[in-house]
């Protein structure tokens, strides 16, 4: 269809049709009126109908990284499996949009003082818990403060570490003030620990009952197992297409393609990248390939031997060939990484810095400095943690043999990693969620008291670094604190990042969404949920 005004017109008639001005008969009319073949015609209408969300059905979405021992509590939630749960049934003050900029969630709008250490939430008025109690002001500040305080259990406390206060102005307004300014506070808001719940007369939260104000009520739940979802039919948002949702822990690769290729669920979270090519071929499935800024990690334990010496970690750094790893493991769906974790998509990224290259004699050459030649380490991963994570393991074992380090590959449970492996042993392989921005990032897993400081990784400037730059406003000084910060992480550090993950995941034909998906989590940010619909 090469006639200008015949494709204007047919542009006019699809638009017509997506926002249900136009039915199908009326539409053929006036394609096929204006020359439009009806093959062609009919092929328009079946991709401008299926670009229209509409309500029905339930989808079952096959899940990886699952566990057993999960909680509704919000300050314990780190598998995938409590992510999208989360995301499903919880609403957070902001969002992460399908483009990855910054939406309202429970806030509708926020504002900063100059220096940016007081910021104030407006709060949807529409906002309805599950059992039908309006959203208030008082349960976004017993919320946040569930994070906060001496006694918390959070694994998000260090993100909340600089504010003073929270306090309600009416039941509408929140104000948070903060020690020193904190320009990304609002980004901040959308990790997934920050969920809205009802507050109790204490001003505890009750987390416990597995209510939320989000797109879904939670209906039933078996943890490691499967989750049932109605919708919230008060939901103050936008979507919630599915009339339920069925969410199905299959941490089994195999498990969750044979799922989906026999149509027994609807979506699946995570594929086998090899598998990649031979499911493009099959018209009834298609493929979401989203680069992110999510990470695979190998953090060594800078407090233990013989990872507290630095020569011997960057040895270990030196002895990845991290192209290699992309091309074979990651089916090319990666960005390389470079030992520092912020990823070209990123704000702030140090494009300045050298990449790391693979150099085993130059890894030998440290190892003898540090008086560790002929070095055995353990490395612990397992099926769920990546696609290819146990391949992986073994390839960077086949590689570091040629820098004299041996690195016997212990394969784990896929239940119960998160909790008995990671932070636990020495030397693991990490799968870690994008952060909006480095310090988002560098709180929660490089600051000297972060819970998930990963590697126990003590280093004084950049701890001074991280504090200087949350309330740096000026862009350029801010830049170069991030770059030097990623320096001292490269150099002195101790997690070997050999990639940035592409998200990679599966829907069958009939689930539509609206063609850009957000790059936070797999599965459009994790909010599959409310955002995604049947065709038909």
């Amino acid at each position: 269809m090469t006639d200008p005004a015949k494709t204007d017109l047919m542009d006019r008639l699809a638009e017509a049709a997506r926002q249900g001005q136009l039915s199908r008969r009326n539409f053929m009319h006036h394609a096929l009126a204006a020359g439009v073949a009806a093959t062609t015609a009919t092929g328009m209408w079946t991709r401008t109908a299926a670009a229209q969300p509409r309500r029905g059905g339930t989808l079952r979405m096959g899940m990886h990284d699952g566990n057993t021992s999960d909680s509704h509590d919000p300050g314990t939630y780190l598998t995938r499996q409590m992510i999208h749960v989360a995301h499903t049934h919880r609403s957070y003050l902001t969002l992460i949009e399908p483009d990855n900029a910054l939406g309202p969630d429970v806030a509708t709008a926020w504002s900063a003082s100059a220096d940016a250490s007081e910021w104030t939430f407006e709060l949807n008025p529409n906002a309805t818990f599950h059992d039908g109690r309006p959203v208030t002001a008082n349960d976004v500040v017993a919320s946040l403060n569930h994070h906060r305080g001496e006694k918390t259990t959070s694994a998000a406390a260090a993100l909340l570490k600089d504010v003073v206060d929270i306090v309600a102005d009416g039941d509408h307004t929140v104000v948070v003030t903060l020690a020193a300014g904190n320009a990304d506070l609002p980004w901040l808001m959308t990790d997934y620990h920050f969920t809205i719940l009802p507050a109790n007369e204490d001003g505890s939260i009750d987390w416990q009952s597995g209510i939320g104000c989000g797109p879904y009520k939670l209906e039933e739940m078996e943890f490691g197992v499967r989750a049932h979802f109605s919708r919230h039919d008060g939901w103050h948002g936008t979507g919630a297409w599915f009339d339920e949702i069925e969410l199905l822990i299959l941490n089994d690769p195999n498990a969750r393609l044979t799922g989906l290729i026999t149509g027994d669920v609807d979506a699946i979270s995570l594929i086998e990248l090899k598998t990649m090519a031979l499911l493009q071929r099959n018209p009834n499935i298609r493929i979401d390939n989203v680069p992110s800024a999510a990470a695979i990690t190998m953090p060594m334990h800078c407090n233990k031997a013989p990872f507290d010496n630095v020569d011997v970690r960057n040895a270990m750094k030196l002895a990845i060939n991290r192209e290699e790893i992309i091309e074979k493991i990651a089916f090319g769906a990666a960005t390389i990484g470079n030992d520092f974790h912020v990823a070209p998509n990123m704000p702030y990224w140090p494009a300045s810095i050298p990449q790391r290259p693979y150099d085993p004699d130059q890894a030998r050459s440290l190892l003898r400095k540090a008086g560790a030649e002929g070095l055995t380490v353990n490395l612990s991963t397992a099926d769920s943690v990546y696609s290819g994570a146990v391949d992986l393991a073994v390839l960077y074992a086949q590689q570091a043999k040629r820098a004299g380090i041996t690195v016997n590959v212990v394969r784990e449970p896929n239940d119960g990693y998160y909790s008995d492996v990671w932070l636990v042993k020495p030397f693991t392989l990490v799968s870690w969620g994008a952060r909006p921005t480095p310090d988002v990032m560098f709180s929660l897993a490089y600051k000297a008291d972060a819970a998930w400081n990963e590697s126990f990784w003590q280093n004084e400037r950049f701890n001074e670094l991280l504090l200087q730059a949350k309330s740096e406003l000026d862009e350029a000084r801010r830049a170069a604190m991030y770059e030097e910060m990623c320096q001292l992480a490269r150099d002195d550090g101790g997690t070997i990042i050999p990639l940035f993950n592409n998200f990679v995941y599966a829907r069958g034909g009939g689930v539509e969404h609206g063609g850009q998906v957000a790059s936070s989590w797999e599965c459009d940010g994790a909010r599959w949920a409310s955002r995604w619909w049947f065709s038909a």
